[in-house]
């Protein structure tokens, strides 16, 4: 492991990006977004996710000069097309403009389509939480998960994303379909480690806890068994439906294994406008509270909500440790 400042790790992912084509203001935009998802654990979608980005920008799967567009506007809902552009700036784009409409309507919803992977989801539940809103969000993704009874993979693991603001901590809840991803997997294997609990089966069909085991069959266990599988098979197809896009095996069909053509749904509420904001922070509180006054399973650890870990890791002035292999090729794409 070696030991890196986020301002540092910002301006290498930076220049590792301006040297794949992406102007300035892009590759300072994208390498926040990925030095902040590495600062808050998430490496597999942070600086491990950084060098496959810009294999994707080089083969052409994405468009780095692309904005959305619009589609339809109906009010409090919008759908725009991403034209195949940067996934991060496409969903950054999005969730500003469903933070308008909110503004403007108490509840905004943009419906994005024809986009491509927009790396950590949470990274946008974050953004509108940090800015006082609620919100819930998803995308749709290729098929990377079998559906409960089946063996070959048949449903994304459609990430889904949920925020209620709070100035000393908000609740924010970013989690696969699956009960976990394939970026989880990776993380625990350089670690050395194997999962906690169950996550996916074997080469002989049977569950295992062994990362490498299930990164080989690709047999991902669906969160909750079949009911995790139904709620990808929803999500999917409600990210379809409002975005007038593609469902996940029509996404399969586009860019093998890259996620390109996904839909994906950005939902803002402003709480000044349902309650106002003392009833949204008592409504936090009140829930954090009851929280820690469980007593722990395990004497050790603590009861946490959703979002507290990266909510004090965000205020941590400690360098992020980072894997040797991950570090040094970025190192090497920022030549």
């Amino acid at each position: 492991m070696v030991k890196v400042n986020h301002a540092t790790l910002c301006r290498t992912i930076e220049k590792a990006f301006l040297k794949a084509g992406l102007s300035e203001e892009r590759a300072g935009t994208c390498a926040r977004i990925h030095a902040d998802s590495t600062r808050d654990g998430v490496h597999s979608h942070g600086i491990g996710r950084a060098p496959r980005f810009i294999d994707f920008v080089k083969r052409g799967f994405i468009d780095i000069e692309a904005l959305p567009t619009p589609v339809q506007s109906l009010g409090a809902i919008e759908v725009l097309d991403g034209n195949m552009g940067i996934g991060i700036i496409n969903a950054l784009h999005a969730t500003e403009r469903a933070i308008e409409l909110a503004r403007e309507h108490g509840m905004g919803l943009v419906a994005l389509r024809n986009t491509t992977h927009w790396m950590r989801g949470g990274s946008y539940g974050w953004h509108a939480v940090e800015q006082g809103f609620a919100t819930i969000m998803w995308t749709n993704t290729e098929s990377c998960m079998p559906a409960w009874g089946a063996s070959s993979q048949s449903i994304g693991n459609n990430p889904l994303v949920m925020g209620v603001p709070h100035s000393e901590g908000p609740l924010v809840l970013d989690m696969a379909m699956s009960q976990f991803s394939y970026g989880k997997l990776q993380t625990t294997l350089l670690k050395g480690e194997k999962l906690p609990v169950d996550g996916g089966f074997d080469e002989h069909g049977e569950l295992s806890r062994d990362p490498a085991a299930i990164a080989a069959t690709r047999r991902l266990l669906p969160a909750g068994y079949w009911k995790g599988s139904g709620l990808a098979i929803l999500l999917d197809a409600l990210a379809a439906l409002l975005a007038q896009g593609r469902a996940s095996h029509e996404i399969d069909k586009v860019q093998q294994g890259s996620g390109g053509g996904s839909c994906q749904i950005f939902m803002v509420f402003d709480p000044r406008q349902l309650g106002g904001q003392a009833a949204c922070d008592a409504i936090v509180e009140g829930i954090q509270s009851h929280l820690k006054e469980a007593k722990p399973a395990d004497r050790h650890r603590t009861v946490r909500w959703p979002g507290e870990s990266t909510f004090h890791d965000r205020r941590s002035p400690q360098p992020i440790n980072i894997d040797d292999d991950q570090w040094q090729a970025i190192l090497e794409l920022a030549k």
